[in-house]
């Protein structure tokens, strides 16, 4: 399950993303274009989840240490609980902001080779080649500084489980086909079929 964010759609990129997941051989069976509500994303994200939230502040404080700079300046605390609540907040306003394009794929190892293509989280961290290194610039550090979320162009699911979750909220399922597509036999068994 992938999410082009608001700033893809805004900026004219989401077919870019999509023919880089076709061209690494992944199916696309599902895709639409919507706009989030606060229920799908209080669904999306594990907002009771207090150790994952925990982790979004922990990893602006870790970009805070690295920098040599200081939490208590931009956030008044340097507790990750009330960082990652922080982040959380921003991270609705971004993805109410406009547009996303939800889309399924589908293929060889899908999670993780969709990963290795958008990149690192963090944008500025992500290697050039992967959507997120091409296409964005930003950091947690920058954002924080400006009270928004870090706009990352895409969201990808982790591990299955939150695939399926994600499939589940943002597609119903007569909205997945179900298709081979033309190269199928040629990339993954050396003959036509």
């Amino acid at each position: 399950m992938v999410l082009a964010k608001p700033d893809a759609v805004k900026r004219a990129i989401v077919g870019s993303i999509i023919k880089r997941f076709e061209r690494a051989g992944l199916k696309l069976i599902g895709l639409k274009m919507l706009q989030a509500s606060k229920e799908q994303l209080s669904i999306h994200f594990p907002i009771d989840d207090i150790s994952w939230i925990g982790g979004m502040g922990s990893k602006s404080l870790e970009i805070y240490r690295a920098n040599g700079m200081d939490p208590e300046e931009e956030f008044g605390t340097s507790d990750p609980i009330v960082i990652g609540r922080l982040i959380l907040g921003w991270n609705f306003e971004y993805l109410l902001s406009g547009p996303v394009v939800a889309m399924v794929l589908e293929g060889v190892r899908a999670i993780t080779v969709v990963r290795k293509i958008i990149g690192d989280t963090i944008p500025a961290k992500a290697l050039p080649g992967t959507i997120r290194g091409d296409f964005s610039i930003n950091s947690a550090d920058f954002a924080n500084s400006t009270q928004c979320s870090c706009n990352n162009v895409v969201h990808a699911s982790g591990n299955p489980e939150e695939a399926q979750k994600e499939i589940n909220l943002w597609f119903k399922e007569e909205e997945l086909s179900i298709y081979k597509r033309a190269d199928e036999g040629v990339m993954f068994f050396n003959k036509i079929r």
